[in-house]
């Protein structure tokens, strides 16, 4: 009797653990063929140009120098 108990519990753990075994990968194939379908409407958007960066890092230059003056002026006072 527990033998036949036993066995019954291996087939139906087998039985869920293929299930979602099953409905895992049903859910990757779902997600890539999503991701396929989306990257064919809407394609990634090109490289901005590198002009605005370079007034950017003037304005970056800018904003360090104001730091440093700050924390120099916040040491001696």
């Amino acid at each position: 009797m527990e033998t036949n108990l036993i066995v019954e519990g291996f087939k139906f753990m087998a039985l869920g653990m293929g299930t979602v075994f099953l409905f895992l990968i049903t859910l990757i194939v779902l997600m890539n063929l999503m991701s396929t379908v989306l990257h064919k409407f809407f394609p990634e958007p090109t490289a901005a140009s590198l002009e605005p960066q370079t007034a950017n890092q003037k304005d970056n230059k800018k904003i360090i120098a104001a730091i440093s003056a700050a924390i120099s002026h916040h040491r001696q006072g």
